[in-house]
């Protein structure tokens, strides 16, 4: 019988050494590849479809796209350029992409966002990451459950990238800058322009090309302002058809929460996962039988062909008006005629100045709407008042005005600027939709903004905020979209499309014909970075 010979134990740990270093090589061979064919798919500008289509047809990953992102953050939010739009980048983000990818090659169900990174505004509540409004005061909290849009985004595949950084509180439509992050945040466009506010960290992250599509909040102008600082659209609902639960708020009464993206498309897909009825926040009970079917359908060509359009010259007509934005808004009304609409040149609310006359009086909502949302958080509040907010001292000076009147507010029932506001928003609703039926419009237009976006730091010169009145004050949808440029080219303005409520459907429509029509959006020319 043979004899098996053993080899010596120096050349077992060679070859057991060899074959180790085999194995890492094949490793890495076969993780290079994977980035290789991540890097062929055009990460800049790209949409939910085009990422789709690439999921689908193979070479590109979920881990590959994430990484993609990844490595364009790192070079170009706080290094490069460094537009100083994210709080925190989610560390599991890679794992949750591997998550999905096998998901798909188990050939599983996958949802209507599937793998889409997504940058949320740090006023959502994140359950796996903290949630800060933009203040120190709340640093380190993690909530146990996530806002109701956040939980419909990652239940429709969608990966929470990073949260973005706001205007502390959600106080100031003009700037981004908070406690939570030294720093302004950057307009992408002109890295010396502000990016409006409160949502501009998600607005110059979705432009910056460091997520695909963006969550932001409007209580005044916060989705739609920075939306058109950063050539991006941007939806506000009708009040009810979306829900705030799990968003710290600044006024019940007025605030929504929406999509920040680069495209109508894309907005709309993201929208119809979000929109609808939530027990966690009553007000959405309106939209009982309200919302449509797939807002996706919306989107077609030819849009704008018969539709009647009214100029809202109340909304911007000021002395204040920039001329180039002016100019830029005449050219947008001749290429809505270009595409078939019929445009009315004026379209005015009758009695509007007796309207907001009204409305008299202050009416401070968010010491009472903060306290509620605290205690309804229990023993896991982070703070319980405002006062507890002042004495901490943790907020930023820019703040401290604001948190001072908010902590002396009297009650609301004692404030009769609220009962006065009621009446005003019943009005205005009344008259809005009168004019629309007198006139057969399906929308009013008017220039998101009247100037271009400010040189950081300067409070002075006219701001140009048009989105303060018409939308919040009715609840009605309004939808905003590129619509040119201003200052040799450099800075994007955008285009409002007003509507009457539950009108959602219909703005989608008309904002898709003018964007495809003229295709306005293009990427800011950062100067470092990957995928250039």
């Amino acid at each position: 019988m043979p004899t098996s010979r053993r080899r010596p134990a120096a050349s077992r740990r060679r070859a057991a050494a060899g074959l180790a270093a085999l194995g890492l090589a094949l490793a890495g061979l076969a993780a290079s590849a994977r980035p290789a064919d991540a890097q062929r798919f055009a990460l800049e500008e790209t949409t939910i479809a085009r990422i789709h289509q690439a999921l689908r047809a193979g070479p590109l990953t979920c881990r590959g796209l994430v990484q993609r992102y990844l490595d364009r953050i790192a070079a170009m939010d706080k290094r490069g350029p460094a537009i100083n739009a994210l709080v925190l980048v989610n560390p599991a983000a890679l794992a949750t992409a591997d998550s999905l990818d096998a998901v798909q090659r188990r050939g599983g169900p996958l949802g209507p966002l599937h793998c889409i990174p997504t940058i949320v505004k740090d006023n959502f509540e994140t359950r796996d990451l903290q949630t800060t409004a933009g203040s120190l005061a709340l640093k380190g909290w993690v909530p146990t459950r996530d806002a109701t849009q956040v939980a419909r985004l990652r239940a429709a595949g969608a990966i929470v990238l990073a949260k973005a950084n706001l205007a502390e509180w959600a106080f100031t439509p003009y700037e981004t800058v908070s406690s939570i992050l030294p720093g302004y945040t950057k307009n992408p466009y002109a890295l010396d322009r502000v990016t409006a506010g409160s949502s501009g960290g998600t607005a110059a992250a979705v432009a910056a090309n460091f997520g695909a599509v963006g969550l932001g909040t409007d209580t005044g102008n916060s989705i739609r302002g920075p939306s058109a600082h950063q050539a991006l659209v941007g939806i506000r609902s009708t009040m009810g058809l979306t829900s705030r639960a799990g968003v710290v708020p600044l006024s019940d009464v007025a605030d929504i929460a929406g999509p920040m993206t680069r495209t109508v498309a894309d907005a709309a897909a993201v929208f119809d996962v979000v929109a609808g009825e939530d027990p966690d926040d009553p007000v959405t009970r309106d939209a009982r039988g309200r919302r449509e079917r797939d807002y996706r359908a919306f989107v077609v060509p030819g849009g704008l062909q018969g539709a009647r359009i009214g100029v809202l010259r109340q909304a911007y007509d000021r002395p204040t008006l920039d001329a180039e934005v002016a100019q830029v808004f005449e050219r947008a009304l001749d290429d809505l005629r270009a595409a078939g609409a019929t445009v009315l040149d004026s379209a005015m609310v009758p009695a509007l100045d007796s309207i907001l006359a009204l409305g008299r009086g202050g009416c401070n909502r968010f010491k009472w709407d903060l306290e509620g949302y605290f205690a309804a958080r229990g023993e896991g509040a982070p703070v319980k008042t405002v006062e507890a907010v002042l004495r901490s001292g943790a907020f930023h000076p820019s703040t401290q005005l604001r948190l001072q009147q908010a902590a002396a507010a009297a009650p609301l029932d004692s404030q009769p600027g609220c009962r006065n506001r009621a009446l005003s928003r019943d009005a205005l609703r009344a008259a809005v939709t009168a004019l629309m039926d007198s006139l057969r419009l399906d929308a009013l237009v008017y220039p998101t903004w009247s100037n271009v976006p400010r040189l950081i730091g300067d409070l002075n010169t006219p701001h140009g905020d048009n989105s303060q009145l018409f939308s919040p004050l009715t609840g009605f949808p309004a939808i905003t979209v590129p619509m040119g440029w201003t200052r040799a080219g450099t800075l994007p303005a955008g285009m409002t499309f007003y509507g009457r409520a539950w009108s959602e459907g219909r703005l989608i429509t008309l904002a898709y014909g003018y964007e495809q029509g003229t295709r306005h959006r293009r990427p800011p020319r950062l100067a470092s970075g990957p995928d250039r």
